[in-house]
Order: C-alpha cells, then sequence, then structure tokens
C-alpha cells in the first residue's frame, strides 16, 4: 500500500506522507477496510488553493496506523466510499460541508453541523426521512430540552408505540473549536484551557489528547511521575462518570436506591479530582509538557483509602442493582445493537465493547503510563442497554485496580519539562480512550513550526447513529433509557 506508517503520537513530516490520486486512495482504502483496518479519521485541510484530504487507518491488533492522502484543486467531486465503508458516512458529509467537494452517490448527504460559514452557509431546510401509512405518526422532540441538556433534535417515525425510524438532527451549536486553536496559536495556555473546554464531561480526555499532540510534536517525553499523574486523573474521569450514568439509568426505571446511591458515590470520585488539582473535573490539572499538580504522600493514602472503601461500595451497590428484577425488566434485550452492526458503523467506547468489539486505546495503541502496564479489554456480546449498563461497572473495578497499582508504583520525579518550539511541517495523530472511547487529535504544523489545523474528532461522532439504530422496534417509552446507556456529547460533536 501507498501509505506512511505510524504509531500513536508518532509525528512524521508532511512531504513524508502518500500523495495519491483519489480513485487509488479510494481502492485501497476500501480493500484495507475489508482486510480489517479501521477508519480513524478522514479529514481535508486547504492549503493554499488546494485541498488536502488525509486518511487515518488504525491496524487494532498491530498497533499500528496508516496514512495517506490526495490532493483536490479545481475537482469539486469524488466517489463516495459510505456504501463500501460505512463507517465513513459522517466524514464525507463534513468534507462537503466545509469544502464544497461532494461524494457523489453518497446515500443521503446532509448537514453535519448547521450554520457553518463557508461552502453551505445559504442552509437550506433540514429534510427528515419520511414513513408513509395513515398510522405512522412522528414525534418530534427537541432541539430545545428541559434543564441544562444541549440542544438536538430527535425525530421519531412510530407505528403506535412502536419506533421504526429514529433521526437525529445534531449541530445546533457550532462553536468553531477546531478553527480557535489557530486564534492564538502562540498562547499555550489559551490552548490548554481550549483542550480543556472542548467536551465538559471529558476535560481530562481532550487535554490529554491535545497535550500529548503537543508533546510528540515538541519532541519532548515527559516525566513518568507526570505520566502516572495523567493516567490516575483519566481513570478517576471514567469512574465518575461511569458512575453518574449508572444512576442516571436507575432513576430512568425509578430505582430510586441505585439513582441514589451511585449519584453519592461519583461525588466521591469527583471531590478526589479535587483534592489533587482543585477542580471537580480536572480542569487546570494537564499542561503540555507534563501535569500543574503532584500527588503528595499525604495525598496518595487519602486516594487509596477512598478507592478502596469506594471499591466494596460499588460491588454491593452493583450486586443489588443488576439482580433487581425490576431494573432487569427494562435493561434486558432493550436496545440491542449487535457485534456486525457495531463494527459496521465504526462504533466505539464502551458502548462497542458492550456489543462484542474489542477495541480499547489504551490497550491497542498505548500512551502514556499505559505503556508501562497492560489494560486488558472487556467485553460484552449481548449490545442491549444491560451489557451497556454492566460494561461499566466491570470498567469502574478495573479503574480501582489501575489507580490502586500506579499510586503504589508512583516513581519520583518531575512533573513537567518545558519546550520553546514545535518541529515544522509535521503531523501527528493522538489517540486517547476517553470515557466514551476513542479520542483523536491530530494536530498539523507550518513552515515555522505554526499550528495549522487541528482535527478532533469525539467517540460520539461515531456513536449517534449507534443511538438511532438501538431504538428501532423499541418502545418509544424506552428511549430515554436507550439514550442514557449510550450519554453521547452534543457539544463532543457541534465542533
Amino acid at each position: 500500500m501507498d501509505w506512511t506508517e505510524i504509531k500513536n503520537l508518532q509525528s512524521v513530516l508532511l512531504k513524508d506522507v502518500p500523495l495519491l490520486s483519489f480513485d487509488k486512495l479510494r481502492e485501497q482504502l476500501i480493500n484495507s477496510v475489508k482486510s480489517g483496518k479501521r477508519l480513524v479519521q478522514f479529514f481535508g485541510n486547504e492549503e493554499k488553493n488546494e485541498v488536502i484530504l488525509y486518511v487515518v487507518l488504525a491496524d487494532d491488533q498491530q498497533s499500528k496506523l496508516y496514512l495517506t492522502s490526495a490532493k483536490f484543486k479545481s475537482e469539486k467531486t469524488f466517489d463516495s466510499l459510505t456504501r463500501e465503508i460505512p463507517s465513513a458516512r459522517l466524514f464525507e458529509r463534513e468534507i462537503y460541508e466545509q469544502f464544497g467537494i461532494k461524494p457523489e452517490g453518497h446515500p443521503w448527504l446532509k448537514p453535519v453541523r448547521r450554520g457553518i460559514a463557508g461552502i453551505n452557509s445559504q442552509e437550506p431546510q433540514y429534510e427528515f426521512f419520511k414513513m408513509g401509512g395513515d398510522e405512522i405518526h412522528e414525534v418530534g422532540v427537541g432541539p430545545i430540552h428541559a434543564g441544562i441538556i444541549e440542544p438536538g433534535h430527535f425525530r421519531f417515525s412510530c407505528y403506535g408505540e412502536n419506533i421504526h425510524y429514529l433521526e437525529i438532527e445534531l449541530g445546533f451549536q457550532h462553536r468553531g473549536v477546531e478553527k480557535l486553536f489557530l486564534q492564538k496559536k502562540n498562547n499555550p495556555v489559551y490552548l490548554e484551557k481550549l483542550a480543556e473546554s472542548i467536551c465538559g464531561d471529558s476535560v481530562i480526555g481532550h487535554a490529554s489528547s491535545f497535550n500529548s499532540a503537543i508533546e510528540s510534536l515538541g519532541e519532548i517525553s515527559i516525566p513518568r511521575r507526570a505520566k502516572l499523574i495523567r493516567a490516575i486523573a483519566l481513570e478517576l474521569e471514567r469512574i465518575a462518570v461511569h458512575l453518574g450514568d449508572l444512576s442516571a439509568l436507575a432513576g430512568d426505571v425509578a430505582y430510586l436506591t441505585g439513582n441514589a446511591v451511585f449519584g453519592a458515590l461519583r461525588t466521591k470520585v469527583i471531590n478526589t479530582t479535587m483534592a489533587i488539582c482543585g477542580n471537580r473535573f480536572g480542569r487546570g490539572l494537564l499542561s503540555a509538557g507534563g501535569v500543574n499538580y503532584d500527588i503528595s504522600p499525604e495525598l496518595r493514602d487519602n486516594i487509596l483509602s477512598t478507592i478502596s472503601r469506594l471499591d466494596d461500595e460499588v460491588s454491593l451497590a452493583a450486586e443489588v442493582y443488576f439482580s433487581s428484577a425490576s431494573v432487569l425488566e427494562r435493561f434486558e434485550k432493550t436496545g440491542i445493537v449487535d457485534f456486525e452492526t457495531a463494527l459496521e458503523i465504526g462504533m466505539v467506547g464502551p458502548a462497542a465493547r458492550a456489543s462484542g468489539v474489542a477495541i480499547d486505546v489504551r490497550s491497542d495503541h498505548p500512551f502514556g503510563a499505559y505503556d508501562f502496564f497492560p489494560v486488558h479489554k472487556l467485553t460484552l456480546k449481548s449490545g442491549d442497554v444491560f451489557a451497556r449498563a454492566y460494561i461499566r461497572f466491570i470498567e469502574i473495578q478495573q479503574s480501582i485496580r489501575i489507580i490502586n497499582e500506579q499510586l503504589n508504583n508512583l516513581t519520583e520525579g518531575g512533573l513537567k519539562k518545558n519546550f520553546s518550539s514545535l518541529k515544522p511541517n509535521r503531523l501527528v495523530v493522538s489517540m486517547t480512550e476517553g470515557w466514551r472511547g476513542e479520542i483523536v487529535h491530530v494536530v498539523i504544523t507550518g513552515a515555522k513550526g505554526e499550528i495549522k489545523k487541528v482535527k478532533i474528532k469525539d467517540p460520539s461522532f461515531h456513536n449517534w447513529l449507534a443511538l438511532a439504530i438501538a431504538v428501532r422496534e423499541n418502545g418509544i417509552s424506552d428511549f430515554p433509557l436507550c439514550n442514557k446507556s449510550f450519554n453521547l456529547s452534543y457539544c463532543g460533536f457541534d465542533l
């Protein structure tokens, strides 16, 4: 293949990225995915009067990434990949939306994010899927929701109480995050704060991915102690949100004891993160070059004591939770996404693992402290609400073990390394396993080492379609339960 082979966080000179005709790229990409590789990124970057389309593939079994590109000058179309590679569907729609290069033959070319200034700024009315028949009715929910939920529109096509089809319209709060990285590209504090703000419930995940990319481009290796503190914070974030989700799922099925207990346990975890850095969500902890806060011996002992009690309390609560007949009645065989579908549409994270897809960046493409110890991929097979709930419980247990082991092996050393500049004309792919799944930041530098492009992919980019598939042939009253079992991000999608 005409591809450059790299590893996670291995930067490469732009001149070493192959430049193919799109027809050749398309043929090789289809063959690669059919042979077991996975589409990780597919995006455009405008350079002078040309658009370069970059493609990143993953060979998860071999811990390898493959990178190639194609150049578009005056061409305004290319043959869509989506029918052969369904996981390309949103990537192609995004390329069309941003650069006006149309994927001919795309099964349904719709907006990805509303209100983007650019080629399609004169935005037509969004066209929803329509079903015929006198007994079919539609139910619209959103985009404005109760409480503090972010905007998104759900359009159900139903026969009675049964959902035949759900379409999800997002993009109402496009913030231009990727362009904001270019506005103050020489201000490291601004960049770090912006990375933390991509998705508010994944502060450590996104900050870790961006700062790791910058460190790779600066050719520095941060201190081992800093890597361990980052990993501990990432696992605390995973535990906290998983506990919050178990609490919310309990509330959705009126199991109020579980709702209260798991919610209270979540508070203990986010307060532990606050004890490390002064913020319950981990803001301010990470910076390019390492971390800003240490874990003292006294704090270490307190965290060990907290997670030891947490392990017992979570296990007891989960034992009661997952043996409750009323909970199982609602969870089991509800909102199923089977293995083949999950694989085909490119699902990631716990939702994918609950459908039997064994992918986890910590294991497949290790980063930071995960280079030092193995993380076993945990999977279930049923792909229903029960599996997506139970996978959270066993991942909480795994994260507690990781934190315990790393706190007991917290090496002495510095917290941060300073560096002055990024290497010019380079590209790096930075992958992190956030609590929702695979977070990917691609960063490209220019001739003076300045940041020229930041391309972000939150796990929700892949998994919103999985939610739409999960609710088919379920009762409409099961939608809140299915929705919470994924707990996807609006802002992580609406970049």
